[in-house]
């Protein structure tokens, strides 16, 4: 996410890996299914923004009962550079991850904080 790689990126996940977004922002898909798509609706999107990512903090990583999910949150710094200002924004990602490869992601992400900032 840092260098905003969509093939870094889609090279984590499975073939037939879904990663949905619960809270997706207006004009953004409610799902990326495959790892083609992950990869193209990460060029796309990562291609369009002029957001620059600066970091990203863990807050907690939690372990389930399931030995295949793991629950994080974390908050993302970016900037735009044409504000010069800086924004956070909260999220949670639920991973189910088998052999090594990301099987399904539900991505909460605050999108509306992201749309505040590029006001």
């Amino acid at each position: 996410m840092l260098d905003k790689s969509p093939d870094d990126l889609a090279d984590l996940y499975a073939i037939d890996a879904v990663h949905e977004f619960p809270f997706a922002s207006p004009g953004f898909p409610p799902c990326f299914e495959g790892r083609k798509a992950v990869r193209a609706g990460y060029r796309a999107a990562w291609g369009a923004s002029p957001v620059q990512v600066l970091e990203v903090r863990r807050v907690a990583v939690y372990e389930t009962a399931d030995p295949e999910v793991i629950v994080a949150e974390h908050v993302v710094v970016g900037t735009l550079p044409a504000k010069a200002t800086t924004f956070t924004v909260p999220g949670l990602l639920i991973l189910h991850v088998r052999n090594g490869l990301i099987t399904r992601v539900r991505d909460y992400m605050d999108g509306m904080g992201v749309a505040r900032a590029r006001e």
